[in-house]
């Protein structure tokens, strides 16, 4: 049974997506046959995530691993999270975690070392056989420190797994990737969570939402990285179709506010705009069985056009849901337009208000969207075949 050390700096647990994903990901590599053990940061937490005492029940994943807290240094809690404050505590967090790490990793005897964070690699690559290290890359980092760390990595790693065609493609081409060694694997979705989901009037009575209403809901994070997702334009798209509600599914909480400002300030009524808030990611199937509409209206920067795969894709698409998106290259090999989703130009209010009042007039049209988005997620995106797939690659490359 090979050995597999996961080594990440996220916090344990997290409210972000990334959490989910790796949880999800270890599970499924232990489930394919690795012996895993997953190295996370000790650090700080939120007040809320504090609350929660098993990460394996939080994140509804079999404890079929092992998990080890690495001591660092989290100043995170000190700054704002978006001044120079906090990229400072990023760095110190960095090299701390880093230097803890050594010795551990000096004792260790793993036989594949898979990470996403660039430094922990380069460090590995100093003791460790370069066919150990896989480097599962989620950004693309375009100049300075971070693109030579990055092409130091890529051009080592005995395995590249790039999210996206386009960035596999460029870490090739600009970091020095071998093509061989380096694949796509997207995101995707853990099979038992979305199996006897309840249909969208059960959903309903359950959340306490009306079982006769309209909704197009947006699950997740309204910003990452700083950068906002877009989802104003679903207050502007729907401001003008008659009855229609928008659900938010997540936080922050302030950006949901400002949001629900922007409805009332044009009018709406304030009972058609439903804020849900954070929710465990238990409790995320119900919901998007709830809603009519999945929306993912991410704006057209070079981040969510080329580098993002976004974990909340895959899920609408296992929940069985219609599905309006950005006509974004990053997820173009997953779904198509008017066959798995309806693809829409992202600034185009006019084109988003079209789409929406398309799919409020035609059921049958959301529910074929929905079966074929769902049959194409549970026949290539679940985590197990994706695991599968990488290990399948590592033992080859």
């Amino acid at each position: 049974m090979p050995k597999l050390l996961y080594i990440s700096l996220m916090r344990l647990p997290t409210e972000k997506a990334h959490g989910l994903q790796i949880m999800q990901n270890c599970e499924a590599f232990a489930a394919a046959g690795c012996e895993v053990t997953l190295w996370v940061a000790r650090r700080w937490n939120t007040s809320e995530m504090r609350q929660v005492k098993d990460p394996y029940a939080y994140y509804g994943v079999g404890a079929n691993f092992a998990i080890r807290h690495i001591p660092c240094i989290d100043l995170f809690p000190l700054f704002p999270p978006d001044g120079v404050g906090a990229r400072m505590a990023f760095y110190v967090l960095l090299l701390s975690y880093a230097l803890a790490s050594v010795i551990p990793l000096l004792f260790s005897r793993a036989d594949i070392y898979y990470s996403r964070d660039e430094l922990m690699l380069a460090l590995l690559a100093q003791f460790r056989s370069n066919q150990s290290l896989v480097y599962e890359a989620h950004q693309y980092a375009p100049s300075g420190r971070g693109a030579a760390l990055q092409r130091y990595v890529a051009a080592r790693a005995g395995s590249v797994i790039a999210i996206t065609e386009r960035l596999r493609q460029d870490l090739i081409a600009e970091r020095d990737a071998d093509s061989a060694r380096a694949i796509v694997a997207h995101d995707g979705f853990r099979r038992a969570r979305f199996s006897h989901l309840p249909t969208q009037s059960q959903a309903r009575r359950q959340i306490g939402w009306k079982e006769d209403a309209f909704i197009v809901g947006y699950l997740g994070r309204l910003q990452t990285l700083g950068m906002d997702k877009g989802v104003g334009i679903l207050v502007d798209a729907l401001s003008t179709v008659d009855g229609a509600r928008l659900a938010l599914v997540g936080g922050p909480d302030e950006t949901a506010q400002l949001l629900r400002e922007r409805w009332l300030e044009r009018g709406l009524p304030a009972d058609r705009f439903l804020i849900v808030g954070q929710i465990s990611p238990a409790d995320v199937p119900l919901h998007l069985r709830a809603f009519d509409v999945c929306a993912m209206p991410h704006p057209p920067t070079a981040q969510f056009s080329l580098y993002t795969s976004p974990l909340k894709l895959f899920e609408y698409m296992a929940a069985g849901r219609a599905i309006i998106a950005s006509d974004l290259p990053a997820w173009s090999d997953v779904v198509a337009d008017d066959d798995t989703a309806l693809l829409l130009p992202p600034d185009d209010i006019a084109a988003w208000t079209a789409a929406i009042e398309r799919l409020k007039g035609d059921s049958n049209l959301r529910d074929r969207l929905g079966a074929r988005a769902c049959a194409r997620a549970w026949t290539h995106y679940t985590w197990r075949a994706r695991a599968a797939r990488i290990l399948a690659h590592i033992d080859s490359a």
